[in-house]
């Protein structure tokens, strides 16, 4: 892709993917920046060189205040949240995170679910059907483009492949990786998989690997950074306790974290522990690739009180108006299914706008409980 907006764009490329273009790179950042100072430049895999950060950021400051977008920075991996990047780019430049497709994306339908949620004009009573087996399709599909609409036996192919590479080559250009480091991510990140949508407990997954609790830690926030897991923060009314309180952990495709687990078809993941795990983390999913262009600035978080009364999504828009959101394997429902919902319209008082309970039936149907909104919606819907 980088190389097609490099083509429409005009664009001079380069990719540090090349082991000669980054030696250069790392050898001379400054002299490497000023072989392109009359032209704009794409410089693709940019996490492979940080040391490029300051000699950007001096090009970037000689330029003319008017002249915008010299430098497209793309990579697998956030450099700019990394420790290896002591230097950012405050003011100089603006940043996308683009995700595996969307649902919306692989179908053609153009609505945001987030703004459906919020609007929360439901219309029809009834959505489209879908199996359990369709569903589970769509979770063991994922979203990574390469593996749409190719064989089973290719899809796997191509998820050993992409593992291996970026467990071996975008981990070192991340982490100051001594010994075997090898072997306690491949067995850290099966295991993460196995805890997808659950509470990101460091002290239970030292024990159960046997691997120090500081180094998992520090592991699992390089993952997060490669874009291979993402931790859910809890949803507080004191914004400056979120990043203390206890995460979730979630795979950013549903895809890959089938394949670690060895599910292979739909059947085996509906009949797994994992079906309820892997389909509330693709709703996560579908809601964090909508975030980023959707019409209200929001942010995602998971709700637990200390009577561990939980909600499985909460989006807070930037007024601070929350929705919670709960997601239920199930096609049928009943009152007790709104219990967290319930609890989390207590905790936030007039700042609750509405609750959403997410389910694998075909009706659109309205509750009410305390003077507030509720909805139970079909997952076919997204």
């Amino acid at each position: 892709m980088a190389k097609e907006i490099a083509q429409i764009s005009s664009m001079d490329y380069v990719s540090l993917d090349d082991s000669s273009v980054l030696a250069s790179a790392k050898n001379d950042p400054h002299g490497f920046i000023q072989t392109f100072e009359n032209k704009k430049i794409i410089i693709d895999e940019f996490q492979y060189a940080p040391e490029l950060v300051p000699a950007i950021k001096e090009a970037s400051d000689k330029l003319k205040p008017d002249f915008k977008g010299k430098f497209f920075l793309t990579g697998s991996a956030d450099i700019f949240r990394s420790a290896k990047t002591q230097e950012a780019l405050p003011g100089h430049m603006a940043r996308v995170e683009l995700y595996p497709l969307s649902l919306s994306e692989l179908s053609g339908n153009r609505r945001n679910i987030i703004d459906y949620f919020l609007t929360a004009d439901f219309g029809s009573n009834h959505s489209p059907t879908i199996t359990k087996e369709q569903l589970a399709q769509q979770i063991i599909n994922g979203g990574y483009p390469e593996i749409q609409n190719k064989s089973k036996r290719a899809q796997q192919i191509w998820f050993k492949s992409y593992m291996e590479g970026r467990l071996f080559k975008d981990f070192e250009s991340l982490y100051a990786a001594r010994g075997d480091y090898y072997s306690k991510i491949q067995a850290l990140v099966p295991y993460l998989a196995g805890i997808s949508s659950n509470l990101l407990k460091y002290s239970s997954i030292s024990n159960d690997l046997a691997i120090d609790e500081k180094t998992i830690k520090s592991y699992v926030e390089v993952l997060d950074l490669m874009f291979i897991v993402r931790r859910l923060p809890p949803y507080l009314k004191n914004r400056s306790k979120r990043l203390i309180q206890m995460s979730k952990i979630q795979f950013i495709d549903t895809g890959l974290a089938c394949h670690l687990l060895g599910l292979r078809t739909p059947q085996q993941l509906v009949s797994s522990q994992y079906y309820g795990a892997f389909l509330e983390n693709f709703i996560y999913l579908e809601l964090l690739k909508q975030s980023g262009w959707c019409d209200n600035e929001v942010e995602l978080f998971h709700f637990r009180d200390n009577r561990k009364n939980e909600v499985d999504l909460v989006i807070e828009q930037g007024n601070g108006d929350i929705t919670g959101i709960e997601v239920k394997a199930s096609s049928t429902i009943s009152e007790r299914d709104f219990r967290g919902l319930r609890v989390l319209s207590e905790f936030a008082g007039n700042k609750f706008a509405r609750g959403i309970l997410i389910y694998t039936g075909q009706k659109i149907l309205p509750f009410r409980f305390d003077d507030k909104h509720f909805f139970a919606l079909p997952v076919s819907l997204l």
